[in-house]
């Protein structure tokens, strides 16, 4: 069996669309119309199996700020870019004048296997530019299944440090969520009774207990699609080493969390790579 060719289709001003063969894989929105209270930013929605079956979830009742596939982080410089209610240990969640958002600038590459843009990551109250970011997704189709490498870098565009930080690193124990993030379908990690159903990682981990916050280099998802009944393996993988994964089960999410006790800091002018990988496949 080979794999099938990669096509592009541009709705300018507002999205892309990459196919393989007759079937959508993914649907980027680099125009986002969000509510500014969910941290406008471009998101991939729906993210399908090469089969057709739609594997990521938007805009959830339970965390309406989930966008598919998307990157975020919780604060830069005191900014949410996460969306939500943001964390302070004085007087914990609350809905506060303090969210970010991320503006498409420009095109560098538009073609099936790879996209490459250009983006300001700004602060909605101010308006101030506080990153900019060169972004690509490249995309590789296999017989069964498909890969997205997403890369970005990430430059501090002000004339201070900056700061990344996460509600672990204000006392929130567990909550390290951040950096790329993907929201599944809701039904995805339903195990029903059926142990093949699971979440795992490198080292013999098994269990969203084992796995969550535990550094390792990959995580997966065996999951299942209502409807269809087919199953997938997800895999999160972070080429460059160990990542203390942030995962959810009840409401599937998995962060590409780049610390657990306390986020980087960018010095005026540096830049923050980022690479990593998602693997689609049939098992």
């Amino acid at each position: 069996m080979t794999a099938p060719s990669l096509q592009l289709q541009h709705e300018a001003g507002r999205a892309v669309t990459i196919s393989a063969g007759s079937g959508v894989l993914l649907h980027y929105v680099y125009a986002p119309a969000t509510p500014a209270q969910e941290a406008p930013r471009p998101y991939a929605h729906p993210v399908n199996s090469l089969a057709g079956d739609t594997l990521s979830g938007f805009r959830p009742n339970d965390h309406p700020w989930h966008h598919g596939l998307s990157l975020t982080f919780t604060s830069v410089g005191g900014v949410n870019f996460w969306g939500g209610p943001t964390y302070l240990p004085a007087d914990g969640y609350r809905w506060r004048d303090d969210h970010g958002e991320q503006r498409h600038r420009a095109w560098l590459e538009l073609a099936p296997a790879r996209l490459r843009h250009t983006l300001d990551w700004r602060a909605a109250k101010t308006g101030e530019t506080l990153l900019t970011e060169t972004r690509e997704l490249a995309i590789a189709v296999a017989p069964d299944g498909w890969t997205l490498d997403w890369r970005s870098r990430l430059v501090n565009a002000t004339g201070r440090v900056l700061p990344f930080g996460h509600y672990e690193s204000a006392g929130l124990a567990g909550s390290h969520y951040s950096g790329l993030q993907f929201r599944g379908a809701r039904a995805l990690l339903d195990e029903h009774g059926d142990d093949t159903i699971r979440v795992c990682a490198e080292g013999g981990r098994e269990g969203e207990a084992a796995v969550h916050g535990a550094p390792a280099r990959w995580m997966e998802w065996h999951a299942q699609s209502d409807e269809t009944l087919r199953r997938a393996v997800i895999r999160f993988e972070n080429p460059g080493g160990p990542l203390p994964w942030f995962v959810r089960r009840r409401y599937p999410l998995a962060a590409f969390s780049l610390r657990r006790e306390h986020g980087p800091e960018l010095a005026p002018g540096a830049a923050l790579d980022l690479n990593h990988r998602l693997t689609f496949r049939h098992p």
